[in-house]
């Protein structure tokens, strides 16, 4: 299944090369709402909140009021969640709160579980050069992908894992590393990170993965047509 992806940064909706630089920068928000209306999923990220800057939740709210997002940026707490889940989202996409001293944090994992229930957390799960990699992908951990997703299964209903070297280089994914993680868990898979040619993504749902595409749309190299 092909699931857009909304980036929010200073109320707009953006496209970032390896989560860093701008590439391309709209606020057409009724389009691009409307383009994704036929689909099951949308991925919405608040780049800002992610960055700890403000929050784009005004925003993200009227979205979810009209797509069926999943949502994710700078969910540190268990208030943040059930914040972004009363706003509209039908679950929450955590990253870095899930990892503390190198290692993935069992203690929050496990509350945030309790509070909001596994199957509405999707636990993100960032590789950079084999490694974790979380605050913006600026820190990375001595733990790998793989040994994550073992360690935070009980705790989600769902992983993203997200190639980070290929991220927005449109130069396609890493097959092998997705497929990697996919053996490593039971639980649902969606791949993101250089995702870029309907070849791969058929690949991706012929064994059961969900791909999250961003750059490719917004350029228009992926026709949703």
């Amino acid at each position: 299944m092909l699931i857009p992806s909304i980036d929010l940064q200073n109320g707009h909706i953006v496209q970032l090369v390896q989560g860093d630089k701008l590439a391309i920068q709209t606020d057409d928000m009724e389009l691009w709402i409307t383009r994704f209306s036929r689909f099951p999923k949308v991925q919405l990220i608040d780049l800002d909140a992610a960055m700890g800057k403000a929050s784009n939740l005004p925003i993200a709210k009227s979205i979810c009021a009209r797509l069926p997002c999943r949502m994710g940026g700078g969910i540190r707490t268990v208030d943040k969640a059930f914040e972004v889940l009363q706003a509209g989202a039908h679950a929450v996409i955590v990253s870095s709160s899930l990892f503390k001293d190198g290692a993935v944090d069992v203690r929050f994992a496990e509350a945030l579980a309790a509070a909001v229930g596994p199957e509405r957390v999707i636990a993100a799960v960032d590789s950079k050069g084999g490694h974790v990699a979380i605050h913006g992908w600026k820190t990375i951990l001595p733990i790998t992908a793989v040994e994550a997703v073992t360690e935070l299964e009980p705790y989600c209903g769902e992983f993203l894992y997200t190639h980070v070297d290929n991220e927005g280089l449109m130069k396609g994914t890493d097959m092998n590393a997705i497929m990697a993680v996919h053996r490593a868990t039971s639980r649902r898979l969606t791949a993101a990170g250089g995702i870029t040619t309907r070849a791969e993504i058929d690949a991706l749902d012929a064994e059961g993965i969900d791909a999250v595409v961003g750059m490719a749309i917004y350029t228009g190299q992926l026709a949703l047509e």
